[in-house]
């Protein structure tokens, strides 16, 4: 599988890096990363290709690049009202922009709350889409006791609705 992670904003980098953490060995990650959420040297130990945010000629800003999903994760409102609005100026942007037309995966966990009333337009118009809007939310039955249960919870959630294998959480039997 072939995933575009790209994360934005500086709160909620701590889900994104376990996100690449716990990712299997055969995901072919390739990482955006924008000016507020500059955490690489994190991710020193796994595979992963790193394009600047910069780039929108990047081989991850093209349909013909045949990306199976890309998750923004965090993603600020700057950046969901970007992609909500068609604005592609900046790579992370643009790759959201090809998933939409691509009609491939494309997963937001917006990081703000509450959310204002024109955040929850744009995720309406993004869900009409076909976007998969999930912020880091808890789920109560997974009777998680500490925060990285939680975290792996939420984490699995997420790869659950990418396609991504995973048993990082209890699942409801």
């Amino acid at each position: 599988m072939k995933l575009i992670l790209a994360i934005t904003g500086a709160s909620g980098t701590n889900l994104a890096k376990k996100f690449i953490e716990y990712l299997p060995d055969e995901v072919e990650l390739h990482l955006v990363v924008s000016e507020h959420a500059k955490i690489v040297e994190a991710f020193e130990e796994k595979k992963i290709t790193l394009h600047s945010n910069k780039n929108i000629g990047a081989s991850i800003a093209s349909g013909s690049f045949q990306v199976d999903a890309t998750a923004i994760i965090p993603c600020s409102m700057n950046t969901l009202a970007k992609i909500s609005c068609g604005v592609a100026d900046n790579l992370v942007t643009r790759v959201a922009s090809v998933a939409l037309k691509e009609q491939k995966k494309l997963l937001l966990a917006p990081r703000e709350m509450p959310f204002s009333a024109i955040a929850l337009e744009n995720m309406e118009k993004l869900a009409k889409l076909n976007v998969i809007i999930a912020p880091p939310v808890m789920g109560y039955y997974s009777d998680s006791r500490t925060i990285e249960e939680m975290e792996r919870f939420i984490i699995g959630k997420w790869y659950d609705v990418l396609g991504i294998e995973n048993d990082l959480y209890e699942r409801w039997s």
